[in-house]
Order: structure tokens, then sequence, then C-alpha cells
């Protein structure tokens, strides 16, 4: 996707955080963004910042843990604008406590949220996609979702999920021989407000990543198709840590901290 210019995109969760950012730096690429969010109040804002954008922006109040809402505002979003050539999938939650302090309502959202929307989000539109030959879906992860951390079991468990949906459906469509791209996106901790609290033990090597940073990293790894974006490089390393017995990885990770990197969390406030 060489140009978004006149493309039509959905981002969700995108009236704040990361989301917001990418919808600002696709609008100024002319791109058609429809924002879907819970928060009435963060689309108003929006709304009041893109009046000199090239691009149209259209934000829908949409609560992506309930399916029926996806496929219900999915057939809106088609019957207005048509067919999407991007789909960004970045909603997601965070309770921030360990397992057994976790709610099972709480357990239920985050998967709800962070997990199956992406899976009916993807439903909606793919077919499309696949008809046209043409589209990419990034879904947002974590680099929790490749290492568990001490204080985010429902979490990790959820963007554990996200990362084995996206690697399944990005080999399923090279095996039909679509042009249909995804990128999977496995940031540390972003500076967004979601995380406030958590803390790097060597900053230098994981630093808490600045959200207009990532954002950008995300839309040229959509101008490139690539398959796979880890921040800060460091991330990369997890993957090949695993062939090591599990005490050497534990260990590893218990030295760079991140088994504490929760201990001071307080999310949003």
């Amino acid at each position: 996707m060489k140009s978004f210019n006149g493309k039509n995109v959905l981002i969700t969760g995108g009236a704040s955080g990361i989301g917001r950012l990418m919808a600002l730096q696709l609008l100024d690429e002319g791109a058609n963004v429809v924002i879907w969010d819970i928060h009435q109040e963060n689309m108003d804002r929006l709304q009041q910042a893109v009046k000199a954008k090239p691009g149209k922006l259209i934000t829908v109040c949409c609560d992506v843990s309930r399916k029926g809402e996806i496929f219900s505002k999915a057939s809106e979003f088609k019957a207005k604008m048509g067919d999407i050539h991007l789909l960004i999938n970045n909603a997601g939650v965070v309770s921030g406590k360990s397992f057994m302090d976790c709610t099972e309502a709480q357990i239920e959202k985050t998967f709800s949220i962070n997990a199956m929307a992406l899976l009916w989000t993807t439903r909606a539109f793919l077919p499309d996609m696949i008809e046209n030959n043409e589209g990419h879906i990034v879904n947002i992860a974590s680099a929790a979702g490749l290492i568990g951390v001490a204080g985010l079991a429902d979490y990790a468990a959820s963007k554990f999920a996200a990362f084995g949906f996206d690697e399944s459906i990005r080999v399923e469509l090279k095996k039909r021989g679509s042009a249909v791209k995804t990128t999977i996106v496995c940031p540390y901790y972003i500076n967004t407000g979601m995380f406030r609290g958590v803390k790097s033990r060597f900053s230098w090597l994981l630093p808490i990543l600045d959200e207009t940073k990532v954002a950008r990293k995300i839309i040229r790894a959509v101008r490139k198709e690539k398959p796979r974006l880890l921040m800060p490089w460091t991330v990369y390393t997890v993957m090949p840590l695993r062939v090591f017995p599990v005490a050497v990885f534990d260990f590893v990770a218990g030295i760079l901290g991140i088994h504490n990197s929760m201990d001071e969390f307080t999310g949003r406030t």
C-alpha cells in the first residue's frame, strides 16, 4: 500500500493513544478514516483536531466487546463507504492485576476486546478484501504476546492469542495466493497512559516507547508490507532465547526487570 490517499481505513479504539496518532497521520495522507471507540468525548476532541486535514474522518460509537455490534457497525460502514482497504485492530484494555486478583468480569473483558474483537472485525471485513484481492489488516498485540509477565496474566494471554491469530491468517492468505497482507505489532510499554507507572530497569535496552514514534513506525510498516513489527529491537531476542531451558529464560527476564515492571503500575486514572 504505497499510498493511503483515498483509501478507506478503520481503526478500533482510535480516539486516543496511538490509534489517534495513526488516524491523524493517515488523514494527512488523504485517507478516509473511520474511528470506532466507546469514548464520545475523545472522538469529539479528535473531530476538532482534524478540520484542516485533507482526509475525511468519521467517528462511530462502537463497543468492540460485543460481537453483534461489530457486525452491525461493519454493515453500516460498507453501506456508506464501500470496501475497507486497511483495518487496524487497535482497541485494547489492561487490568494490571495478578491473575488471582482479577475478577472474572475483568478477564472476560480483556479477552473480548484484546482477542475476540480481532476475530470478529476480521470476519466482517476480510471476505471483501479476499474478493477484491486487496487489503491490509494490522493487529496491535504487545511484547507481552511473546513473553508472559507477572501482573499481566490475562493481558498476556489475550496478546499471545492475537499473535497466534495473526500468524495463522497470514499463512492462510499466503496459501490462497491472496494479495491481502497482515502486520502483527508487538511493542514494549508505550507512554500513552494505559501503562502509567510501569518501570524499565535498563531503559537503554527496554525503553518506555514514545507514542508518536510508535504510530509512525506502524504506518511505515504497513506501507512496506512488513508482516511483523517488534519494538524496541531487543524484543526480537525473546524468540531465540526460548531455545534455552526455562530456568535460563526466566533468569534473563528477571535480570532485565521484566517481571518487576508492573510493580508500580497505576494505569489511567
